[in-house]
């Protein structure tokens, strides 16, 4: 009997900022895909969503790790609707840097600041060093995951609305702590952001590598502590009963 196709996943990077690796974030993101049981193509540049090739068409999560460059507003709207038809999408670090006019969110980048549900604020300052980050809600994201120290840069964020919940913060220096992990729903689809990721340091720690591979099966529908192939989770993130 055949075994029924892999559920697929796509790594799309795009930017030119020169402080982010985006080609070993690639190769380090398509290897964690595959860890969770995709099989998973990395891609680079955004401009594949609308009128999408097969390879794009065909995925079933797509993990987003961008630094600068552009992504126009037409291929935001086709992302976002693949994403509400049911679609996954995994935001990575940056991926929430979107542009800005005198602090304000740029109207060309709403559809993807709606769909990610949240912007890196522009005076947010940046907070690199080591800090703690503190597990704080129990969803199939965080599964087996408790608090821990990791090397890595994160900033403020504004939240697009109310529609998220939020797994983990992270506590600076200085005690102040900031959402780093959040899940939320659009349309028939899930996004998850995940703001650490910054370079090796952070993709090396198991439990950000663990964050993310559970993170792709979340947002494909897929369950957690199976892989891909086990039982399909409810909306609200709960595993069936069996």
């Amino acid at each position: 009997m055949p075994h029924p196709p892999a559920s697929r996943a796509m790594v799309v990077v795009n930017g030119d900022d020169l402080r982010h690796d985006l080609l070993s974030a690639a190769q380090v993101f398509q290897q964690l895909g595959t860890e969770a049981g995709f099989a998973t193509r990395k891609a680079m540049g955004t401009g594949r969503f609308a009128d999408p090739r097969p390879e794009t068409a065909e995925a079933d999560v797509y993990l987003l790790y961008t630094a600068g460059g552009q992504f126009a507003a037409h291929q935001q709207r086709a992302l976002a609707a693949a994403v509400a038809s049911g679609k996954g999408l995994v935001g990575v670090h940056h991926a929430n840097t979107l542009r800005h006019r005198d602090g304000e969110l740029d109207p060309a980048d709403r559809a993807l600041f709606e769909l990610l549900g949240s912007r890196r604020l522009p005076d947010g300052g940046g907070h690199e060093g080591r800090h703690t980050v503190e597990i704080t809600a129990d969803h199939p994201v965080t599964r087996g995951v408790t608090d821990f120290d990791v090397f890595d840069e994160y900033e403020e964020i504004e939240l697009a609305d109310d529609a998220v919940t939020v797994l983990a913060r992270g506590r600076g220096p200085d005690g102040a702590t900031v959402p780093v992990l959040y899940v939320r729903e659009a349309g028939a689809g899930r996004v998850v952001y995940l703001a650490l990721g910054h370079d090796m340091r952070s993709w090396g720690e198991p439990p950000v590598r663990a964050l993310v591979r559970q993170a792709l099966c979340w947002a494909a529908h897929q369950d957690v502590s199976g892989g891909v192939s086990g039982r399909p989770t409810d909306n609200s993130g709960r595993t069936h009963a069996s």
